[in-house]
């Protein structure tokens, strides 16, 4: 592992309608560890749902919105089935119809010098938010049906492992982010997962690809048990709102102590999105992530190891913002970088 200290990172999504424009904001505010842009303005196909949608069993994009349409179930999972146990990954790709951005982001780096490039960071939306965010033709959310969910687990890690194959030929480190905002409810009463299901979750769709030697990450945007991702072997990178729910997230230091000991990194969402303005400056944020570092070598990790294992990111992703605000947070997140580097 190479020694991160403040490397600069982002979500995945942008606000912005032109692929080329995109990739442009990104190899210039993030050039070391670039991410292909989702750009959900750009085409509904690209929202967090429907991008990683296609050829997968019984799901319908219509007027805009997804459902999964009943028609022969058993029939469609058969036919996902066989193409799972083939790993047919070129089934499971994603279309530039669904993703602009990536095949933008892979056609750049394919025509461009990546001495500077350390990481390329992918991105699929996590088996809970996705199927917490379909119903099917009862109008329940498909995370009720056991045998659809472990399909769209099976199917969005097949999404993963294409992108990992598909930007293998750059011979760089991968980092794989599996996007959970659904995550901060776990434990509520109204939330029907708990923490044993996401570890289970996640235990089988990190060792499906492990095999690629990527990174795998888990974005969580709001305060959830961090423990249960601790805890789940495979799981490398733990992204959280360093902003906005710091203080919550160092009650697990014992969890994170041992969590970086066994070789994970702490991805700090230090720069805001919602809340971002162009008063807030790089030394603003770094005192921010200071002062956690502080209360966590208090409770015993050491220094050293958090800066070693220490990336940065925007608190969320940028597609619901105006563009202009979406470069003032990428601009504000590379500076950052630099100072954190320089002077941590």
């Amino acid at each position: 592992m190479s020694y991160l200290k403040g490397l600069a990172t982002g979500i995945g999504s942008l606000p912005l309608t032109d692929a080329q424009i995109a990739v442009d904001l990104i190899l210039r505010y993030v050039p070391a560890a670039p991410f292909w842009p989702q750009l959900p303005k750009c085409n509904v196909r690209e929202g967090m749902l429907a991008q990683f949608s296609e050829n997968l069993p019984g799901l319908k994009f219509d007027a805009g919105d997804l459902h999964f349409i009943a028609g022969d179930k058993e029939k469609e999972l058969e036919l996902f089935y066989d193409r799972f146990i083939a790993q047919d990954l070129e089934y499971f790709k994603i279309s530039p119809d669904f993703a602009r951005g990536l095949h933008a982001f892979y056609e750049r780096l394919n025509s461009m010098d990546l001495s500077g490039v350390e990481f390329i960071k992918c991105q699929v939306t996590g088996p809970f938010t996705f199927c917490s965010g379909i119903t099917d033709v009862e109008g329940k959310i498909i995370l009720h049906d056991e045998v659809l969910m472990q399909a769209m687990v099976k199917g969005l890690g097949m999404k993963a492992l294409w992108q990992l194959e598909y930007f293998k030929k750059f011979g760089k480190k991968m980092i794989m982010f599996f996007d959970e905002p659904y995550l901060t409810g776990v434990g509520s009463a109204y939330t029907p997962v708990n923490r044993n299901e996401v570890i289970d979750v996640y235990s089988e769709l990190t060792d499906t690809l492990k095999s690629q030697g990527s990174l795998i990450g888990i974005h969580c945007c709001g305060n959830t048990d961090w423990s249960m991702l601790t805890d789940t072997v495979g799981i490398d990178i733990i992204n959280f709102d360093a902003f906005n729910f710091q203080e919550r997230f160092v009650l697990y230091a014992d969890n994170l102590n041992r969590f970086l000991k066994k070789g994970g990194i702490i991805c700090w969402g230090i720069v805001p999105t919602q809340e971002f303005n162009t008063d807030q400056s790089p030394e603003l944020l770094v005192q921010k992530i200071k002062f956690g570092l502080g209360l966590l070598v208090k409770k015993g990790i050491d220094r050293q190891l958090l800066l070693e294992r220490l990336l940065i990111s925007p608190a969320c992703g940028l597609g619901t913002l105006d563009a202009q605000k979406a470069e003032g947070i990428l601009s504000l997140l590379n500076q950052t970088s630099l100072f954190i580097r320089k002077n941590l």
